[in-house]
């Protein structure tokens, strides 16, 4: 790949470099960068079909102590709590760990290695010890030494950190319980007053007769009657005689 060319004291060149020796001088980059390579180097090693590493982490501690609880495995591997259940629910589910209830404690389970889980760690050592090899083949031999004595005391303040995690968990739990216990109960509720019984609706007295019945009209005087009209009598026409006429003589 050709590099890019840039002007000699530009501020994109001093930005960089002031980017890279930052980064040089980060534990926690250096520490992640290291990480990246030992697991592709473990992959490399063991094969796409082997367990992984934090698998083999976990069925190696299990073999050397049989009987852990899974707050001893999180001390013991360095894996935090919510994902080593996980991890150990997920082995579980192979057959490559068994669970059983803690003789010392009602509330714990412990762990143990099944048939299958002790072949596949037997399968798994030889090509892990291969991977640790060339891991440490990456430094001098004078410095080998030295960088898994740092990482031994890395792994030991995390232990540390763990348990005193796991203490003031544990204290606060108990606190709980205390406070639970010296609350005093709670006073009973007074009883409610039973409800009293409505008095009787009084019946309602009968409607009393209404007053004397309005009185009764008097009845309107029947109209007098019309007085027939008496028909007139025709009256008679009386005709004149007739004047004689005097014929000619």
């Amino acid at each position: 790949m050709a590099k890019l060319k840039t002007k000699p004291g530009s501020k994109k060149t001093g930005r960089k470099i002031e980017a890279g020796k930052a980064l040089e001088r980060s534990p926690s980059h250096l520490l992640h960068r290291a990480l990246q390579l030992a697991l592709d180097i473990y992959a490399e090693e063991t094969g796409p079909d082997a367990v992984t590493q934090r698998q083999y982490a976990v069925l190696a501690a299990v073999a050397a102590h049989e009987g852990l609880t899974q707050t001893d495995l999180v001390r013991s591997t360095g894996i935090d709590r919510s994902t080593l259940a996980d991890l150990v629910a997920r082995m579980i589910g192979k057959s490559l760990l068994a669970r059983q209830r803690s003789t010392a404690d009602a509330r714990a389970n412990t762990v143990s290695l099944t048939e299958a889980g002790r072949a596949a760690l037997e399968a798994a050592k030889p090509k892990v010890a291969a991977a640790d090899a060339r891991i440490l083949k990456l430094l001098p031999t004078r410095k080998r030494d030295a960088f898994l004595g740092v990482l031994r005391d890395m792994g030991r303040v995390a232990e540390a950190m763990a348990e005193a995690d796991d203490g003031a968990a544990e204290a606060k739990s108990k606190k709980k319980q205390k406070q639970k216990k010296a609350k005093p109960a709670k006073a009973e509720k007074p009883l409610k007053p039973a409800k009293t019984a409505k008095p009787a609706k009084l019946a309602k007295a009968p409607k009393l007769p209404k007053a004397a019945a309005k009185p009764v009209k008097a009845p309107k005087p029947a109209k007098l009657a019309k007085p027939v009209k008496v028909a007139k009598a025709p009256a008679a026409k009386s005709k004149a005689p007739k004047k004689a006429t005097v014929g000619a003589a």
